[in-house]
Order: C-alpha cells, then structure tokens, then sequence
C-alpha cells in the first residue's frame, strides 16, 4: 500500500541516507578522526550509534574508550569540518531525490527537512546537491535539547511549516528515525540505508520502499 499524498500536507525528509548516500562519508570521517586520537574502533563499530547526533555519538564512543589529552567537542568538530570537505568532493543527490521533490512541489505539498546533522552540513549537502530551493524548512536537532529518536526535530519542522503533525508524512532510513517520527505521530515511510546492517525493527514503519525512485514511481502511478 502506498502512502495517499492526498493524506498529507507535508512531506519531512531526513538528510543522511535519505537525500545523500552520506553514511559511507560519516564512517570515513569517524575513522580518520577517531584512530587520530588512539581509537581502535572500525567502520563496523559504528553501527551502534547510527541516527544519533554527532555530539552523542562522539560522548558515547569518549566513555567507552577514554581518549586522553583530546576533549569530546575537539573531535565533534573535527569530525565535521571532515564531513564538509568529504561532501564538497563526493556529494551526490540519492536516486528519485530530485525527481520526488519536483514532484511534490507540483502537488502543492509542504517540504521539510529534519536531521540529526548539524546545520553547516544542512547547508553544504543542500548545496553541493543542487535542491536548497525545494524546502520551505529545514532544521538540525542541533538547536533541540534532545536529538533523535526523541520527536522534538520532526514537532518543529511541523510547526514552522504550520502543519499538523498528523498530517505530516516523514522519510526516513534508520530506526531511530522511525521513532523519532511515530513519536510526533507522523506517518513514516521506511527507505532503508543500504550500509547498515538488516534491522527488523524497522517494520515499524507504516510505509516501506527499496528507493526514493520506487516511491516517486508509486506516486506517479
């Protein structure tokens, strides 16, 4: 069954793993930086704090291994001047992006965008992908006390759109995501991030698809 766009005012999207094939780029970032400061963690490692914020994500793996001489904020930002660079060089629209978007602009729909990434990222993929005009909204969980899987992100999105949440529709590709959204109770369709690993939580989600494309098509059909 495919999501009646006649339901929604608004469409929210997710940035990474959504808009851009990014998650490749955040492993690398991590690795650099991390194994800079004495880590030993892998790409594989960081599976397990996929959707969350760069600064939780940065605490979580600090307490677990307890770099010296280097502070958590040191890494976060480290960590993010990387990721702009490594979008500037290999950023690239995920496939139906463009045509979705033009699509539900057509249909007179509300975008949204709410991400875990910080703005300066918002702003580099917006721009290196060509689609800043296409959203009335966008905002980082950056700016909220708590970020995914907590609603706050999606609620301000909705709210800034001047959108009921229950009439909101979100994209999104990790778990934590998906909760994030059903916790604003927003319908969510499910586009799974093609890296991580096979996660069967994700059911949870009300709509699912193999690729933004499918979904256009579906809609298109």
């Amino acid at each position: 069954m495919k999501p009646a766009l006649e339901s929604f005012d608004a469409v929210i999207f997710d940035m990474d793993g959504v808009l851009i094939d990014s998650e490749p780029l955040w492993k690398i970032a991590m690795e650099e930086v991390f194994s800079s400061v004495g880590s030993r963690l892998t790409k594989q490692d960081f599976q397990k704090t996929v959707g969350l914020r760069i600064d939780e994500v940065v605490r979580f793996w600090h307490q677990h291994e307890g770099w010296q001489n280097v502070t958590s904020d040191d890494v976060e930002k480290q960590i993010v001047f990387k990721m702009v660079e490594l979008i500037e060089a290999n950023g690239a629209p995920l496939e139906g992006v463009k045509e979705t978007l033009v699509f539900l602009k057509e249909k007179g729909k509300k975008i949204g965008l709410a991400t875990s990434s910080y703005e300066i990222l918002i702003q580099t993929v917006l721009r290196e992908l060509g689609i800043e005009d296409h959203f009335e909204v966008y905002h980082s969980a950056e700016h909220e006390e708590h970020g995914k899987p907590h609603p706050a992100v999606y609620l301000t999105v909705a709210q800034r759109l001047g959108v009921s949440a229950l009439r909101c529709l979100v994209i999104e590709d990790s778990l934590n995501g998906i909760i994030s959204a059903k916790a604003a109770r927003m319908k969510v369709v499910c586009i799974p991030e093609k890296t991580h690993h096979p996660e069967p939580k994700l059911i949870v989600a009300d709509y699912h698809y193999e690729s933004m494309l499918d979904l256009w098509k579906d809609w298109k059909n």
